[in-house]
């Protein structure tokens, strides 16, 4: 059995932490997308208030099996 995937990019942010940003990429694709296989992390980002992380952002490319 043969299959074609597709790969998109998703950008997540949490004000926890990157493994949560991930997370919530994760769940997000999961909920839009069917049959996701797989995300690379490709960046992650720190958003710095008054010299404070303030939140924490990941871009994904995020894999999915498409429909026959």
């Amino acid at each position: 059995m043969s299959s074609v995937a597709r790969i998109t990019t998703i950008t997540a942010r949490s004000e926890k932490s990157f493994e949560d940003a991930v997370r919530v990429g994760v769940d997000r694709a999961n909920s839009t997308l069917r049959g996701v296989s797989g995300a690379w992390i490709k960046e992650q980002k720190l958003h710095i208030v008054d010299g404070k992380v303030a939140a924490y952002q990941v871009t994904m490319e995020v894999t999915f099996v498409l429909d026959d």
